[in-house]
C-alpha cells in the first residue's frame, strides 16, 4: 500500500521496502499466541519478532532488518552498562474495524526521540527510519495486534550506546530497536480514580538536566520515590520543581492536568524539565477545540492545596500513552491530604478520554490528521 509519511513524499512502503525480513523459525503457535494476547499483563507478552538498526561513526545508519525477538549480545565493557546512554519511546498500534492497523501521531513520538538522542549525544535517526522500523515490525507481526475495546499493540523503540569501551565521551556506535507488546485495556475493571503521593524529598529533574528528554535514568530516579508512594497507600509520585521545591511538575511517568470549577484547565509549562507528553499535547488540543480555555503555567503546590480545599479545582487528572487518562481521586503528602472533588472521574476528565480513545481506534473522525495507516 502507498501510505504517505507525514509531512513526506516517501511511502511507509519505500521505507519498510530497505528492511530485510528474516522470519523467526519458532514462532509462537497460533492458539498459544491468541491465549498469549488474551489478557495480557502490560509489557509482559511479546511477539515473534523486533525491528533494528545499526548505526556506527564511520558509515551511519545501516543494516536495516526485522530479525526474531531475543536476548541481546553485549559486551561487558558496553557504553549504555557504565555512562548510561540510552533513549526509548511508547506509542501504540490499534486495530480498526475493518482489519487495518493504525498508529497514533508517530511523527510526533520520532521527533522527540531525535530531542531525546541530542540531550544523550546519541546518533539523530531519521523519522523516517523509526516510523519505517515499525511499521515493517507491525506488518511481521501483524497477527499479534489485538482488537477489542482499548486492546492495541504497544511498540517500543529505543537507543542504547554498544561500543565497547571504558571513557566519558559519546559512542561510536549504537542500536536502535523496536519491539512490541500486545496489551488490553489499562484498567481491567475499567476506569478508576487513583491517588498520588506528593514527594518533597526527592525531585525527577532539575534545570539543565535530562528532564525534556525520554531517557531511562529519569525513570530509575523515580522508583524509590515510587516505592514510598505505594507505601504511603498511593498508586503515583509526583515531584516538584528542584529549585524551589513548591512548583509541581510531573509524575513518574505521566504529565497532569487541573481542571478549575469554571472549565478552565491547566497543566504544568515546560520548563526543560518536564516531558513534552505526545498524549498531553493531543489533550490540550481537544480541551481548545472543546472551548475549554487551557493555560501552561508555573502551578504552586500551595495553590493546589487551597484550589482543592475550596472546590475552585474541581478535577485532576494525569495521562500517558498506556493508560491515555487517568483520573486523580486523591491527592497527599505528608502534611496533606485531600480528596478532589468527591473523589471519581470528572466529566472533563471522562469525556476528553472518551475522545481521544475513539480517535484512535477509528471510532471517531480524525480532523487533525494524527493517526498514520501502518497495514
Amino acid at each position: 500500500m502507498s501510505i504517505a509519511l507525514p509531512e513526506s513524499s516517501t511511502t511507509i512502503d519505500d521505507v519498510v521496502a530497505r528492511f530485510e525480513i528474516h522470519s523467526t523459525d519458532t514462532p509462537l503457535p497460533a492458539d498459544e499466541r491468541a491465549a498469549a494476547i488474551a489478557s495480557p499483563k502490560f509489557g509482559t507478552v511479546f511477539t515473534d519478532h523486533m525491528a533494528r538498526v545499526t548505526w556506527t561513526s564511520g558509515e551511519g545508519w545501516t543494516d536495516r532488518r526485522v530479525e526474531k525477538y531475543g536476548p541481546l549480545l553485549l559486551d561487558p565493557a558496553s557504553a549504555v552498562l557504565h555512562y548510561g546512554q540510552e533513549i526509548f519511546e511508547g506509542l501504540k498500534a490499534y486495530r480498526h474495524h475493518d482489519g487495518s492497523v493504525w498508529a497514533f501521531r508517530p511523527e510526533a513520538n520520532a521527533a522527540r526521540f531525535a530531542r531525546s538522542a541530542e540531550r544523550l549525544a546519541l546518533p539523530v535517526l531519521p523519522a523516517e527510519d523509526f516510523i519505517g522500523a515499525a511499521a515493517a515490525l507491525v506488518r511481521t507481526d501483524v497477527e499479534w495486534v489485538p482488537d477489542g475495546e482499548e486492546a492495541s499493540l504497544y511498540l517500543r523503540p529505543f537507543m542504547y550506546a554498544s561500543e565497547a569501551f571504558l571513557g566519558v565521551r559519546p559512542s561510536l556506535e549504537a542500536e536502535f530497536l523496536v519491539i512490541a507488546s500486545p496489551v488490553g485495556p489499562y484498567f481491567a475493571g475499567g476506569v478508576k480514580p487513583v491517588a498520588i503521593w506528593v514527594a518533597q524529598d526527592f525531585h525527577r529533574a532539575g534545570a539543565g538536566g535530562t528532564g525534556a528528554a525520554k531517557c531511562g535514568g529519569n525513570y530509575a530516579a523515580s522508583l524509590l520515590p515510587q516505592t514510598q508512594a505505594h507505601e504511603k497507600g498511593c498508586e503515583q509520585v509526583c515531584f516538584l520543581d528542584a529549585s524551589t521545591n513548591t512548583a509541581i511538575e510531573e509524575l513518574g511517568g505521566m504529565n497532569v492536568f487541573f481542571v478549575r470549577a469554571d472549565g478552565s484547565v491547566e497543566t504544568p509549562e515546560l520548563t526543560g524539565s518536564i516531558l513534552e507528553g505526545v498524549t498531553r499535547s493531543s489533550i490540550i488540543t481537544l480541551l481548545t477545540d472543546r472551548g475549554h480555555e487551557v493555560v501552561e503555567r508555573r502551578i504552586l503546590l500551595s495553590e493546589v492545596r487551597e484550589g482543592l480545599a475550596d472546590g475552585s479545582y474541581a478535577e485532576v487528572f494525569a495521562c500517558g500513552t498506556a493508560a491515555v487518562i487517568t483520573p486523580i481521586g486523591r491527592l497527599a503528602g505528608e502534611d496533606f491530604d485531600l480528596t478532589i472533588a468527591d473523589g471519581s472521574a470528572g466529566s472533563v476528565t471522562m469525556t476528553i478520554r472518551g475522545e481521544l480513545t475513539d480517535i484512535q481506534n477509528g471510532r471517531a473522525a480524525d480532523r487533525h490528521g494524527w493517526m498514520t495507516r501502518l497495514v
